[in-house]
């Protein structure tokens, strides 16, 4: 059972000063100085008083289980269960004997994800301090033979290959001979022994995809040419490779399956936005390099998955697409069995398929909606039966929260433009609400999607609604419209956010003297850019690892970026072409300082290799010389984002106290030292 805590008192200090960081001061990245102490947060945070149903920790504590998944031979239940110091350990469940057993232990380092390699075997990765350098580990299910499959300090390794067919190795992604590329290699995962497949020896003109085939066969792979232009390379039946296409960054040709239901081995399933502007799966012969047939389309949006049968000769099984919801098309009588039987049981719900036993009779089943955090199931396919497996926050009841409504309005320049608006009680009842608007990270190729967003609840909880628009360069919508928000960073792409604030504020839904603004990333980004764009606008900003001056930005980026600078440039701005040199010191809040005269929050994980620390440092030393009161919470054991329990409650405690103040009865809106 979940504990619930007092928000004051002796558990809030604690709270805090277990938080903190050991290294010294001279260990620590950016400037010690600026940070926030624990004192000062604590007094914010203090400032979230009210008789409120739910509390912080009920939004955003662990749940006390989550990530079910099954084992391939259907005998074994594997989840992650959080312990009473909110560690997340990983156990392994025996069906049959109900026998559980702890597979992985959480220690001072986040287990950042886990899987399944085999019957027998488990794998997670795992990084130090939020630095993004992951290794992959293996280990039985009863926790022993634990190894180390890529032991190499300051190299990423990601997962490529799971090799259904060879039981005994996987293809793992490393960038181990230069940080700035990346190379594939067969792991043996009784001996750790590593085989490098294939050499990206060009940093200059990497390769930044393989494509493997079932087998782990090299069938193709995309290689990035003058920073901006793309090839695919695809297998010559001489054991080397020629080029099949030559495309444009922008242009999407992806494969996703090689087709084994026909006797041709060239035959794939691909992604592709080359003869229409929203992506779409079509059948593709790469040897002869035309297209067969299109095999599914959306004419609104961007295709985004498919999923075949290995059982059942690969048929074709179900395509999926983001609308307003996320939608599943059911195409094989299995997954249309499926899809009836939930739509029948849970009317209203989304749903995804996370992964099935390898006689796909039984299959895991993760349902939600925008006022359900999230429920498993088990799917017995034979039966046709539906089993609650577990709801991972029970304790957050759908009558209580707030609904997710999708909304549709035109931008000043005439761009249809889609979006959400979270609404509290007090707004369905006729009340104008404070309102926090809240600017999605990326920003290409990202979005906001309905479902249970527990920052929108918790907002909702206190009174405040919550916007959040897919301005123009989001992902999901088609090319033209996320090409349209290119070398419009900070312009037009704020100018869709402002616009979707005028829309609801017109619907009489909100108080538009009453709208903060609050994001991570590129929406931390945004928040800055907000106050500095429109100084008035907005009462108060929260900015969460969010860039403050283009140009260090891009100075920063993690090596493993550099190859594609190019491109980032030609999303963003290049300070080598004059014109765009000048709008990036528009844009970039840093260079903006004197405009910003509403209160601000900052907070940074100090070990980002995304958003370097130095670019909340630069916006908070600003501000504190020209007598501002910034708020600075600094993680000293995070990057891009908060990962741990206790920095994330500590996060959203202050956030709220900071809310408090500046939105709500009794405002403070004076952002100068008394």
């Amino acid at each position: 059972m979940k504990t619930r805590f007092n928000f004051k008192g002796v558990y809030l200090v604690a709270l805090f000063l277990l938080a903190g960081s050991f290294l010294s001061a001279q260990e620590k990245p950016g400037d010690t100085t600026l940070v926030s102490s624990n004192d000062e947060l604590i007094a914010l945070a203090k400032l979230d008083e009210g008789d409120y149903r739910y509390t912080v920790e009920d939004y955003f504590a662990n749940p006390k289980a989550f990530t079910f998944r099954f084992s391939p031979d259907g005998k074994y239940l594997s989840y992650r269960e959080s312990d009473e110091n909110g560690k997340q350990h990983i156990y392994v469940k025996n069906i049959a004997t109900r026998d559980v057993k702890r597979a992985i232990e959480e220690k001072d380092e986040l287990v950042r994800g886990y899987g399944w390699l085999n019957e027998n075997q488990l794998y997670f990765s795992m990084d130090k301090g939020g630095d993004e350098n992951y290794h992959i580990y293996v280990v039985d299910l009863d926790g022993s033979n634990l190894k180390d499959l890529t032991p190499h300090d300051g190299v990423r390794a990601q997962m490529s290959e799971l090799l259904r067919e060879d039981k005994e190795h996987i293809i793992v992604s490393m960038n181990k001979n230069n940080p700035q590329v990346f190379e594939p290699y067969k792991i043996n995962l009784k001996t750790g022994e590593s085989t490098q497949l294939y050499t990206n020896d060009d940093p200059n003109n990497p390769i930044f995809g393989y494509n493997f085939d079932k087998d782990g066969n090299l069938k193709a792979f995309t290689r990035i040419r003058d920073g901006v232009e793309q090839d695919l390379f695809y297998e010559d039946g001489n054991g080397g490779y020629q080029i099949l296409k030559s495309l444009n960054w922008k242009d999407n040709f992806a494969i996703q399956s090689f087709n084994y239901a026909t006797e041709n081995p060239h035959d794939a399933y691909v992604l592709t936005n080359l003869e229409s502007d929203k992506a779409q799966i079509v059948l593709y012969d790469l040897k002869q390099d035309k297209t067969i047939k299109q095999v599914y389309a959306n004419d609104q949006y961007d295709v985004q998955g498919m999923g075949l049968s290995r059982k059942r000769n690969y048929e074709l099984d179900y395509f999926s697409f983001e609308g307003e919801k996320s939608e599943m098309v059911p195409m094989s009588a299995d997954y249309k069995k499926l899809d009836a039987k939930i739509k029948e049981e849970l009317p209203g719900k989304q749903y995804r398929v996370l992964d099935s036993s390898e006689d796909e009779n039984l299959k895991m089943v993760y349902v939600d909606s925008d006022k359900l955090y999230g429920i498993y199931y088990a799917y017995d396919a034979a039966k046709n039966e539906l089993t609650e497996l577990y709801n991972t926050m029970p304790q957050l009841k759908e009558e209580d929260m707030s609904e997710m409504r999708p909304i549709t309005f035109k931008s000043r320049d005439g761009i249809t433009l889609h979006g959400y608006i979270t609404l509290p009680k007090a707004a369905l009842a006729g009340e104008k609400v404070p309102v926090i608007v809240n600017p999605h990270g990326g920003p290409q190729g990202i979005r906001d999607s309905w479902g249970f967003n527990p920052e929108s609840q918790l907002f909702a909880s206190r009174g405040y609604a919550t916007l959040q628009v897919n301005f123009r360069i989001s992902g999901g919508y088609g090319r033209e419209f996320l090409e349209s928000g290119f070398k419009q960073i900070g312009r037009k792409a704020m100018d869709d956010v402002e616009d979707g604030l005028q829309y609801v504020i017109d619907q009489g839904w909100v108080d538009g003297d009453k709208a903060a603004i609050y994001g991570g990333s590129h929406g931390g980004y945004a928040v800055l850019r907000g106050l500095t764009k429109t100084p008035d606008l907005y009462t108060c900003g929260v900015d969460y690892v969010g860039v403050s001056n283009l140009f260090t930005f891009m100075k920063t980026i993690p090596p493993y970026w550099k190859p594609y600078l190019k491109i980032i440039k030609e999303i963003w701005y290049d300070e080598d072409v004059a014109e765009e040199k000048a709008i990036m010191e528009e844009v970039s809040p840093v260079y903006q300082i004197d405009k910003i005269k509403k209160p601000l929050f900052v907070v940074q994980g100090a070990n980002d290799p995304r958003v370097n620390i130095d670019e909340s440092d630069q916006i908070v030393g600003a501000l504190r010389k020209k007598g501002f009161d910034v708020p600075y919470m600094v993680k000293y054991d995070e990057g891009h984002g908060f990962g741990k329990e206790e920095n994330r409650l500590e996060l959203y405690k202050s956030m709220m106290g900071f809310y408090a103040k500046h939105l709500g009865k009794e405002e403070i809106p004076q952002p100068l030292k008394d």
